[in-house]
Formats: structure tokens, sequence, C-alpha cells
């Protein structure tokens, strides 16, 4: 099983693109979240409550940041699994290669990505993780539309976050809903993760993508 676990992202901003023969997507119609660190919250509370698990759960993992999940998936679905971390920091890929190299973890590929485009290889992935991260994507249509390719059949997309407006580091289930979507994507589940914080939703991608020009985006 390939696995993508995609945590902490996109610092940066990039201009639009709107040359000739380069796709063009609408800007979100509401705030972009700024990020404010690498982490969220401690990993000890997370795993006190059950977070980690109780997510790899009810996505059938059977069996970047810095590395919250990818560090727990490892572990869980041992050598036989590839595993992929993406960042856009240079800093933060850094620091979880250092992260695995102390702690004997193997198996993870790691990938400076950009701040619209995870840079995944075409269809290799089954599971993909955006926890707590998903209110600091820059332009979340043309993220969804460029990570769609590297998901293999039947892929399952995680996003883990808490329900309060997107400038507060959150995101509404209904912007959620509204903003995947539009990509179309299509939910097939969500749960609180309480008493840890936030939501789970769970999306299956489209086999189709919508051209980029059709695309609507959501109010907040």
């Amino acid at each position: 099983m390939a696995f993508f676990a995609l945590l902490v992202l996109f610092a940066s901003t990039v201009p639009a693109l709107d040359r000739l023969g380069v796709l063009t997507f609408p800007t979100p119609d509401r705030p972009v979240a700024n990020i404010i660190s690498p982490e969220y919250s401690d990993e000890k509370t997370r795993d006190d409550y059950g977070e980690a698990e109780r997510v790899m759960d009810r996505l059938g993992i059977k069996g970047p940041g810095l590395g919250y999940y990818t560090v727990r998936v490892a572990r869980r679905l041992g050598s036989g699994a590839t595993i992929y971390a993406t960042d856009v920091k240079a800093e933060f890929v850094d620091r979880l290669r250092a992260r695995l190299t102390r702690e004997g973890i193997g198996g993870v590929t790691l990938i400076l990505g950009l701040p619209r485009d995870p840079r995944l290889p075409l269809h290799s992935v089954d599971v993909a993780i955006l926890s707590h991260m998903y209110h600091e994507i820059e332009n979340p249509y043309e993220f969804l539309y460029r990570l769609q390719p590297s998901l293999a059949p039947g892929a399952r997309v995680g996003v883990i976050d808490m329900d309060r407006p997107t400038p507060r580091h959150g995101t509404p289930p209904a912007l959620l809903r509204c903003e995947l979507a539009a990509v179309g994507y299509r939910q097939l589940d969500f749960v609180w993760l309480a008493p840890a914080d936030g939501y789970l939703a769970a999306f299956t991608p489209p086999e189709t993508l919508p051209p980029p020009g059709a695309i609507q985006p959501c109010r907040q």
C-alpha cells in the first residue's frame, strides 16, 4: 500500500498563473490562514486522546510538519508500505528527515513540494492525510486538482481540521465539503474526534477532473 502523509504546509504564496497555455484556477472566496507552527498541539496529548489510531482505523489503514502521522503510519504499516511525506518548507523536510533517522524509521520518501502541487508520483497514493493544514492551502482548488493524478483507484483523502473559520486555523465542515465537491471529490465519511480536537472527513477523488474554468469558488 502506498501512503501519503501530508502535514502542516504552504507558508508562502505564489501569484496565480495566467500565461497563455497555463491552467488557471478560481481564487478561494475566503481567507487563507498563515502557518504559525510546523506542528499542531503536542503529540502526547493527541496520543492520549487516541487521535492517530482512530483516524487510521477510520481510513482503513491496516497493519510532514514534524511527522505526527508519518511516524505513526510507518510504525503501523511496517517496511512493506511506501510512505510519502511532503512539505513546501525545506526546513520542515530536513527536521522530519532527522527525526526519522533518530527514531530508526525507514520506508518514508520525503518530497519538497510546491504551494499548489504536492509533486507526488502518478497513481501512487492509496490514502492521503491532510492534518490540521487544509485552511493554510493558498489555493485549495488547484491543490486538489493537482493531487488527483497521484491518487490510485479507490484512494481516500482524509482531512483533519477544526470547525472554525479559516482565519482562526480551521475549516467549517460545510465549506470543506463545498470546496472538495467543486473539484469533484465526494464525501464518504465524517466523524468528530472528541476528546481529540476537530473532525475527520474522508473523500473519494473524481475519476475525471472538471475544467479549471468551470470550478465555482465556495463562500465561507
